[in-house]
């Protein structure tokens, strides 16, 4: 008989939360995909003005808790400012927005005035680990790998560290 090897995974089924991305785009789509194949199911927002409901009324009439994750995956978005804040005022474990550095720091700076320190420390922005890919997919892949490693109070660095 042979006895069975250890293996690296876990067959225990984690009920991980939603990921809450506002704007459909190639990004959002990759999302979708990836996330799946993690069991993550992500729920896309469409925010223009003919969306129904808009990201603003969905956030207004849904909880959220400490395992749902939101991203902002268009940093144009109209109210993008205004769904940051809500998403970082509630229990959500992960909420980012997509952007360069460079856009990160802008909005960093914009919400300071209007958000306490401690809660802002929350936001990841840019969001994603940095793989280097700049594919839809990539971006996708990076954000929903950070995602995982924050629910897993991970910094998602090299296994080999």
């Amino acid at each position: 008989m042979v006895a069975p090897r250890n293996q690296p995974w876990s067959d225990a089924v984690e009920q991980p939360g939603r990921i809450i991305a506002v704007s459909d785009t190639p990004i959002s789509r990759a999302m979708t995909a990836i996330a799946a194949v993690a069991g993550r199911t992500v729920l896309v927002l469409v925010d223009d003005a003919t969306a129904d409901p808009s990201p603003a009324d969905w956030f207004a009439t849904h909880q959220l808790d400490q395992h749902d994750a939101v991203v902002l995956v268009d940093h144009d978005s109209p109210d993008a400012e205004v769904l940051l804040r809500t998403a970082l005022s509630g229990p959500a474990g992960y909420v980012a927005v997509l952007g360069s550095r460079r856009r990160a720091a802008d909005l960093f700076a914009r919400l300071a005035g209007s958000v306490e320190p401690a809660t802002l420390q929350r936001l990841h922005s840019p969001a994603g680990l940095d793989i280097g890919g700049r594919s839809p997919g990539d971006i996708a892949l990076s954000v929903v790998a950070e995602i995982v490693a924050v629910a897993h109070g991970r910094s998602g660095g090299f296994m080999r560290s």
